[in-house]
């Protein structure tokens, strides 16, 4: 048997780790500190090995050993590598043997093997959308979380092409993006945690009955997850390459989550995205954990690729805005605003113009860790216990505000508050500068029960309930317009961040802030409320019509604030666009349809809410009436202006005649003497 394969003479190229098909045939690349090391290769599903071949000394360089490997019928073949007598699988393997079924703890009883396996895949003409951060809004979500709950609809739940039935869906509600949770081929199978070394060296470790269900640890960088495919015969390559395609066609974008604990050799690192990007033609990815930034922010192959990470520390990008700051200060400053904690408004100017022009700025009030957007108006304490640790694990600081009750409640004032609560914290993420990223489900409600670090629970508390969807119809009625209120206004979602400065020379500065008072911002510590104006000269709209003038009034304080509103340019007026505490139009009015203001030079904003206000045209009526009062308005402040001047002369004609006696009188005292 061993002669139907034989090991070819190094040729001298430079193949990536891992294997690589050849004209010859296949090669094989490991890196190993070993003094010699042997290529297996099995017939799929037996014990014993078909053909033993060394790799070659001469062909080493460094610590990467390669090889070769000529001969009929090995896509298919399992493999891995005997290293000084110990047997291993590929550390860069794109398939797995044995990884089929999620959770199947009689593997652990095997052998682990990587499979030899080459497909031609029909991309169909297939093209990255690459849609600027600008115009991104990104929708996170877990492969198997997103479809497996039965509410799902779906015909393959839980999978890579649940989520392609899913596209539709995600289309209407306006995203351009989608990021993955992990679905590399990671261990989902938990073990029980031995402190004491002799006896984890005397007993193999067990299974502890729990499941890794996010996926944050390292695994098989180069393999997607078989699991997470449909069907009887697994084909995770093929699967994932037909999610992203059909994303591409839709106009969507995928980026994928990548962890790495910084213990992996940088090459390895650049590798593994290079790989993502050529072989699958991902958009994205997050880097979670820790990698050299600088390296991987520089690379020339990734240079039109988004690189999401928590800091890129100065690194500059290149020409096209590729990286971006993927942190939780978004999140933790405008919780606190929106629960009305006291030093915040100076965060909230802020985050809110956030968008710098090397480095774009990830933006969300919820995401993986931490409670739901639901479970942070509702909760005010983790609610961990089903994790098994006591209620150890997790966040202790969550910078939610409950409206009252823990939990769940049937109080209706509470209820209330908690839906104009989300309101308002889907309007500070949608109406900030930087990217926004939606976490799949908060869109409809989704509640983990305050369970803060769902990284085990790998049923209904992490599975989204779609029948949500219409319990919650208004809350994702408000977020489909929301979205599509941002796409339509340009300044809300600038390339660049705002420079608060009249650079155009015309009368307004892009973006500028006001207190009680226009044009008079107001930052004490004990301030909960600020206006906002966004001056319409600076923006354009996608079919080139001139852009609005928009004032944002944000209201956190439990009273109510009167807002003076700044004078707009002759001709137009402000109308209500927004208001989150307005439950009768579910916080949004129809364009078209806005709300009228009767006094435009102020305007009165509910306690624990954001109004936001959007210029209009004056009809002729409201034109001459406009006229009118203003008129009127001028002729008042001028025989105010008149009435002060007279009061002024008066006096002054009065103390000169108080002065001119008194004057008289000294000089006739004078006189006697």
């Amino acid at each position: 048997m061993e002669n139907r394969w034989s090991a070819l003479a190094g040729n001298g190229c430079l193949y990536p780790e891992g294997i690589s098909k050849t004209e010859q045939g296949v090669h094989f690349s490991v890196a190993a500190q070993a003094e010699w090391v042997n290529l297996r290769l099995f017939l799929p599903g037996e014990q014993e090995a078909q053909a033993v071949i060394p790799f070659p000394q001469e062909d080493k360089m460094g610590d990467i050993w390669s090889v070769t490997v000529a001969g009929e019928g090995l896509c298919g073949m399992e493999y891995d590598y005997e290293m000084d007598g110990n047997a291993v699988p590929d550390p860069c393997a794109r398939r797995l043997h044995g990884r089929d079924r999620w959770g199947d703890v009689s593997r652990l009883d095997t052998q682990e093997r990587s499979v030899i396996w080459f497909e031609e895949f029909d991309w169909e003409g297939d093209k990255r959308p690459k849609t600027p951060f600008h115009e991104t809004i990104l929708y996170k979500c877990h492969v198997r979380g997103l479809t497996k709950h039965l509410s799902s609809g779906v015909k393959e739940r839980g999978t890579f092409l649940g989520i392609v039935e899913k596209i539709p869906y995600m289309k209407e509600l306006g995203v351009t993006a989608v990021e993955l949770m992990p679905s590399i081929e990671f261990d989902e199978i938990m073990m029980q945690q031995n402190h004491r070394m002799y006896e984890a060296e005397k007993e193999k470790k067990k299974a502890d009955g729990r499941l890794n269900y996010w996926g944050y640890v390292p695994g098989y960088y180069f393999a997607p997850k078989a699991a997470y495919c449909s069907g009887i015969e697994k084909n995770p390559e093929r699967e994932f390459k037909t999610l992203v395609r059909e994303l591409h066609k839709n106009g969507l974008e995928l980026v994928i989550d990548l962890f790495f604990t910084g213990q992996e050799r940088p090459s390895m690192v650049l590798d593994v995205l290079r790989f993502w990007v050529r072989e699958y033609h991902v958009d994205g990815i997050h880097l979670v954990g820790f990698v050299p930034e600088m390296l991987v922010g520089k690379d020339a192959y990734l240079s039109d690729t988004k690189l999401f990470y928590t800091h890129w520390n100065g690194v500059n990008g290149g020409k096209e805005k590729h990286l971006a700051e993927y942190n939780d200060g978004f999140q933790i400053d405008m919780r606190c605003f929106l629960k009305s904690d006291e030093e915040q408004i100076n965060k909230l100017v802020a985050r809110t113009r956030r968008n710098p022009k090397e480095v774009a700025v990830i933006n969300y009030m919820a995401n993986t860790n931490g409670f739901t957007m639901m479970d942070m108006v509702s909760y005010e304490q983790k609610h961990n216990e089903e994790n098994g640790e006591n209620n150890q694990d997790g966040e202790v600081y969550n910078h939610s505000w409950n409206c009252g009750v823990e939990g769940p409640t049937k109080k209706k004032k509470v209820l209330e508050m908690r839906r104009r609560q989300l309101r308002n914290a889907f309007t500070l993420l949608f109406l900030s500068q930087g990217t926004p990223l939606l976490l799949a489900g908060d869109e409809f409600g989704h509640t983990k029960k305050g369970n803060n670090n769902s990284y085990c629970q790998d049923n209904a508390c992490s599975w989204l309930n779609w029948n949500l969807l219409e319990t919650n119809r208004d809350i994702y009625e408000f977020v489909k317009k929301l979205i599509a209120f941002r796409k339509e206004h340009p300044v809300f979602h600038m390339e660049e961040e705002p420079k608060v400065m009249d650079y155009l020379s015309c009368g307004c500065p892009d973006i500028s802030y006001h207190g009680v008072k226009a044009w008079c911002p107001e930052f004490e510590g004990f301030r909960r409320q600020i206006g906002i104006m966004y001056c319409g000269e600076y923006a354009k709209k996608a079919d080139g019509a001139k852009e609005n003038y928009f004032y944002v009034a944000y209201n956190m304080h439990w009273e109510a604030h009167e807002f003076a509103l700044p004078n707009l340019p002759k001709g137009m007026k402000w109308q209500v666009a927004i208001d989150t505490s307005n439950k009768d139009v579910n916080g949004i009015y129809e364009a078209g349809s806005e709300a009228q203001i009767k006094k435009q030079k102020q305007c009165m904003v509910p306690a624990r809410s954001i109004m936001v206000l959007v210029s209009g045209q004056m009809d002729e009526k409201e034109e001459k009436e406009h006229r009118e009062k203003e008129k009127k308005e001028k002729e008042k402040r001028e025989k105010e202006r008149k009435q002060k001047k007279d009061k002024i002369e008066k006096k002054e004609k009065a103390e000169k005649a108080q002065k001119t006696e008194k004057a008289k009188a000294g000089k006739k005292k004078e006189e006697k003497k």
